[in-house]
């Protein structure tokens, strides 16, 4: 069963152990965990080693982490040291929605059609 479990708004150098002391029962606990990045929008690098940590500990467990509703700044952060496929980070990835799938079009409307 899938689990969502919610980022808190800010994640920075002194937020990570706690945030990290938060996540881990619940990671724990999920067959099949989903972060859900939506609500974080105070955010640096340790937001990042949050999320690393996270992967970390589902792999240990033989679980398969995703990474969904990243904002922006953190997709970037994420491309700029290089981590951003290893996370499965997208940015705006919405729970629910399945890694590399495309959003859809209207109709007879192309992407990145003007």
């Amino acid at each position: 069963m899938v689990t969502t479990i919610a980022l808190p708004a800010r994640i920075t150098m002194g937020d990570a152990r706690a945030t990290l002391a938060l996540l881990q029962p619940q990671l724990q606990a999920a067959d099949l965990p989903v972060i859900d990045a939506t609500a974080l929008v105070d955010l640096d690098t340790a937001a990042l080693a949050v999320l690393l940590d996270s992967q970390r500990q589902a792999q240990a467990a033989g679980k398969q982490l995703q990474v969904v509703g990243a904002p922006p700044k953190l997709a970037q952060l994420a491309s700029l040291y290089g981590v951003a496929e290893l996370l499965g980070l997208q940015p705006g990835l919405q729970p629910g929605t399945q890694p590399g799938t495309q959003p859809s079009t209207q109709p007879g409307t192309q992407p990145g059609a003007i």
